[in-house]
């Protein structure tokens, strides 16, 4: 009696408990259905295609909304325009030819070409000037080839050489180069005044001179520049300032005054094949004489004996020697090529004469009479300084790549073709020159021994004014251009904030005019004229260049040495070794040239740069030497730790997250060798396990674990660390290592987590677990990645072929287009080709979603094919229904197999043996909860047959409807790619059993029927960009 009261209790306790929690049961369904019903009412306006990324869609942009934001650009700093003219309609993009190719010619084609080349070849001989132009030509080339590589990666803004270098090497080395370039830029304005006054008083009004006869002078012909210069400084400012669309149109007469100016000296050339008789020298023994009219070219004539016989007292060498005629431009067809071959090079004081004989070249008498004279101490060196400036100019092309159509493609053939063209020009005009004119004429510098003419000029067919003007022009209009872009260039500086004392500089006037930049380029400008002589100015701003030219060459050599990922140059014809070479020759020829200018240069660098790293630069444009530190020890971790990395920077730091089976073993060994194929050999990965139970009762086990951890690096050769936790629970133990892992800097930002693929099998604790370690890593900001299918990825050591298909359904910061990248730095992946799929909506335009996919990919530097899939809003089937129903017959049973559980652990707690079965039972349900008694089957299957009959709930059937729909088109198009990379749709934010069970039946069903599949998701942030 007493058992069946007890049964009867039992039964009655049962019954009550069935029912509170049948009530409470439905309670909950009923408060969930009202919120599935408000989140569908919000949520209406997604595309039932995509109803699986609802969550996503909220916080994340679709794919077509987010290329077609990204896709066109445009510069950030505005090129120099006219604030008086009207807003011009938008123009077409300019090409290659004129928007780089052109304007580098118009830079690089300079004063020194018409006033210093022949001169230089006639110093240095024929071998060593074409060895000058050559050393200068060739350090040009490999900065382009640099240059050219920065550029293509990514987006340049203008600003040249600061830009590219600022955001490769930090603020502290590009405002060190910054201010390098913008003195550069000054002083070679400067020169191009300096120039434009030479060529006016020596060759076209001479006597416009202040300071009387500068021919007997050298003082006097440099007070005359800088008087005069000062005056066109002032002008050339003015125009500047008020007239900004006059230099613009300016450029384009001053070009043409250089092409048609070189094109007639080589056509003078040929046409002097045989010489001319237009222009005698007046030789005195071996010496070059001046200021003597050729009529009067002999020895006996009154002006010669006067000159030098005063007081009846004559000169020993005018004794000896006899006076000749020289022809001063023999031709090509003369031989006189043999004659120029070796070098002259003087010093100061000495004669200039045939021959290195010490009687012809040494001024042993008090006077020189009318015999001239090297002005200055030469060596090859000094030559290579001062022709150098005529070599600058290549960053024309990329200041200007705002405005080219298509910026990546035009600036590298545009500059190296523009290098190609003029040092063609100078190499085949030093032996042109040297085969052409005299000896004598080539070191005559400023032509005084034929009236001061300007050789080159008398070469020039048809007479010496068109080279005259036109060198007169073209200079003035390189000077203009300097002080139009100087100012512009400190500006931008100012801007930037790296230079706190030059933050007055920023403001422009209420014309939108950099005023106080200009005026302060105008101040040093003059300090620049005040030199007055273009042989010192050309050796001062050839530092400056060389300093920027070298830091192009380093900082392309360190991004290609460090392999960040993003370094994806579209040019590719570039190596660290060239640029290590263009940056030695800089240095070479900044030390060879001028050491004392040399230690200018490098002073105001160091000093910039101390100061900017003491003021602290706050600035973070993801720059090589934060990429450095990334490999760097204690001093770069607490760098690192100031802030996030910039996109440039960001990599993936790998927390490979192993499961070990029941010996303590990694369950997925492969998941080690994808590990080391996205890292390529290269970067930190951290991998570790975790093991249920008390640490301090199974320590030994987790030592065992650890080594074996190590084992498996080892063998997949994955660099990095491995470790081992013990914790109670394994959910709560994988949250510890996501949150606390790392150091500093070095801190994983990946996540790689094996698929659960008995999920079914092993009950909610499984899939509890995953999802639980998805929310984790969401809520620490990390990206995801759960490879599905690991058995079938390849080895490490093997390679294959074939494609990866990126399917790009929601913008997750461009973690998608990243991994395919850096798994086909692999040599495993390498020859895999890419391909990338985004799903259109409705109200998309397909053909324009593809050609901005393109542009986008494009300046990203990523070689794929794309496809805009179009799906169709079809109706629901009713497979679909059909798999939803089995899903949420499937929930229910669990769950009231879990009600019976429950109920069958409180009436069991009155007897000990029945208790003890019991727990056997929920052992047993924790690794397979769905092998239940018949009794308990049965017990379920009335409640299922009844739910079999009920309508699936809308909710999931949408869901269901998005995974059968996407995957039956991923299968079409994917079905024999390598690799499908696509994004893990979020998990549910409703922490419940039902909705978590059916968020991994969606992901089987997305995935259904593909052998390797790599479900990828974004930590928040962006790690791809399309600038550099």
């Amino acid at each position: 009696m007493q058992c069946n009261s007890e049964k009867e209790d039992a039964d009655e306790m049962n019954s009550t408990l069935s029912d509170q929690n049948g009530t409470r049961h439905d309670r909950k369904h009923s408060d969930s259905r009202d919120v599935r019903i408000v989140e569908e009412n919000q949520k209406s306006s997604i595309d039932p295609n995509l109803y699986l990324y609802d969550d996503d869609l909220e916080t994340r942009p679709h794919i077509s909304t987010f290329i077609s934001s990204i896709a066109n650009y445009e510069n950030t700093i505005p090129a120099a325009t006219d604030p008086d003219a009207k807003p011009p309609p938008p123009s077409a993009r300019m090409g290659t030819l004129i928007g780089v190719f052109l304007p580098c010619i118009q830079n690089i084609f300079g004063v020194i070409l018409f006033i210093r080349l022949t001169w230089v070849v006639g110093t240095a001989g024929a071998v060593c000037g074409f060895l000058i132009v050559l050393t200068c030509c060739c350090v040009t080339m490999l900065t382009a080839i640099s240059m050219s590589a920065i550029a293509t990666n990514g987006v340049v803004p203008a600003g040249g050489s600061y830009f590219m270098i600022s955001r490769s090497l930090g603020p502290e080395f590009g405002g060190a180069v910054g201010m390098l370039f913008y003195t550069g830029t000054t002083l070679a304005a400067a020169m191009y005044i300096v120039g434009a006054v030479e060529i006016v008083l020596t060759y076209m009004a001479p006597w416009a001179s202040i300071f009387g006869d500068f021919t007997k002078d050298a003082e006097a012909m440099y007070n005359n520049f800088r008087v005069y210069g000062s005056l066109l400084l002032v002008f050339m400012g003015l125009i500047v300032f008020l007239g900004v669309k006059f230099v613009n149109k300016f450029a384009t007469v001053a070009l043409a005054c250089v092409i048609f100016s070189i094109i007639a000296v080589y056509i003078g050339i040929f046409d002097n094949i045989h010489g001319n008789e237009k222009l005698y020298l007046c030789v005195l023994g071996k010496r070059l004489l001046k200021d003597i009219p050729i009529e009067n070219c002999t020895k006996e004539d009154p002006i010669m004996v006067d000159m030098y016989c005063p007081d009846r007292k004559c000169d020993e060498y005018y004794l000896n020697n006899n006076v000749t005629k020289v022809k001063g431009i023999k031709g090509l067809a003369s031989g006189v090529f043999y004659d120029n071959i070796m070098p002259s090079f003087l010093e100061k004081g000495q004669f200039i004469s045939y021959g290195r004989n010490s009687v012809d070249i040494e001024n042993i008498g008090s006077q020189s009479y009318n015999q001239i004279m090297a002005d200055i101490t030469t060596s090859f060196t000094l030559l290579i300084g001062i022709f150098f400036p005529s070599v600058t100019g290549i960053m024309a092309g990329s200041n200007r790549s705002g405005d080219l159509a298509d910026a990546q493609k035009s600036i590298p053939i545009g500059t190296i073709c523009a290098i190609l063209t003029t040092s063609t020009v100078y190499l085949t005009s030093v032996l042109f020159f040297a085969g052409t004119v005299d000896n004598l004429l080539l070191r005559d510098k400023y032509g005084q021994s034929i009236g001061g003419k300007l050789v080159v000029a008398n070469i020039a067919w048809p007479n010496q004014w068109v080279i005259l003007i036109g060198s007169f022009l073209s200079t003035l209009g390189a000077g203009l251009q300097s002080l139009t872009g100087a100012p512009r260039l400190l500006q931008a500086i100012a801007k930037d904030e790296i230079i706190p004392f030059l933050a007055p500089f920023a403001k422009s006037s209420n014309r939108g005019e950099p005023v106080r930049a200009l005026l302060l380029t105008i101040v040093i400008c003059q300090c620049g004229i005040l030199l007055g002589n273009v042989d010192l100015l050309a050796p001062l701003l050839s530092m400056f260049f060389l300093m920027c030219y070298g830091f192009v060459n380093l900082a392309c050599a360190v991004q290609t040495l460090l392999r960040t990922p993003n370094w994806r140059p579209r040019f590719k014809f570039y190596h660290w070794s060239l640029s290590l070479i263009g940056l030695t020759l800089c240095i070479s020829v900044m030390i060879m040239t001028s050491w004392y200018f040399a230690l200018i240069a490098m002073g105001m660098a160091i000093v910039i740069y101390k100061y900017i790293e003491y003021r602290g630069a706050e600035k973070e444009w993801g720059d090589g030497i934060r990429g450095m530190a990334l490999t760097a020890a204690r001093y770069s971790l607490q760098r690192l730790e100031e802030g996030p990395p910039h996109t440039k920077n960001w990599r993936p730091q790998i927390l490979v997250l192993s499961k070990l089976n029941e010996n303590l073993l990694p369950k997925y060994r492969k998941i080690f060798s994808f590990a080391t194929q996205l890292k390529a050999g290269k970067g930190l990965t951290i991998c570790v396990s975790v093991i249920k139970g008390d640490h301090t009762k199974i320590s030994n086990k987790a030592v065992d674990a650890k080594t074996t951890l190590r084992k498996y690096m080892t063998d997949e050769k994955v660099k990095g660390f491995c470790d081992v936790l013990v914790a109670q629970e394994i959910g709560e133990g994988l949250s510890s290592v996501i949150q606390t892992i790392g150091l500093g800097g070095m801190k994983p930002n990946t996540v790689i987590i094996g698929w659960p693929y008995s999920w079914r099998q092993e009950g909610r604790y499984s899939w509890k677990t995953f999802i639980q370690t998805v929310r984790t890593v969401a809520a620490c900001h990390m990206a995801l990645i759960v490879p599905k299918g690991i058995n079938f990825y390849p080895e490490s050591n093997h390679k294959i072929g074939g494609n990866i298909d990126i399917w790009w359904i929601v913008h997750d910061g461009g973690l998608l287009m990243l991994l395919p990248f850096l798994l086909k730095q692999h040599r495993t992946w390498r020859n895999c080709k890419l391909r990338i799929f985004t799903v259109a909506q409705i109200e998309d335009n397909s053909i324009q979603m593809k050609k901005d996919l393109k542009t986008f990919l494009y300046h990203l530097r990523i070689e794929a094919d794309v496809e805009v899939v179009e799906m169709n809003n079809s109706d629901i089937s009713a497979y679909t229904y059909e798999r939803t129903l089995m899903m949420e017959q499937r929930n229910q049973m669990l769950r009231a197999l879990g009600l019976n559980k429950k109920e069958n652990s409180k009436v069991d707690t009155q007897n000990e043996e029945k208790r003890n079965s019991i727990q056997s039972d929920g052992a047993d349900s924790t690794e397979a909860p769905d092998s239940r008694t018949n009794k308990d089957e049965s017990t379920e299957k009335p409640d299922v047959n009844i739910k079999s009959s009920a309508k699936p709930d809308e909710f999931n059937v949408r869901r269901m409807h998005t995974a059968i729909k996407l995957n039956e088109v991923i299968i079409e198009k994917s079905q024999d790619a390598q690799l499908v990379i696509m994004n893990l749709p979020g998990p549910p934010r409703e922490v419940r059993a039902e909705r978590e069970s059916n968020y991994m039946e969606f992901l089987e069903v997305l995935t259904e029927g593909l052998e390797k599949v790599l479900m990828v998701r974004g930590g928040g942030r962006e790690v791809i960009t399309i600038y550099s």
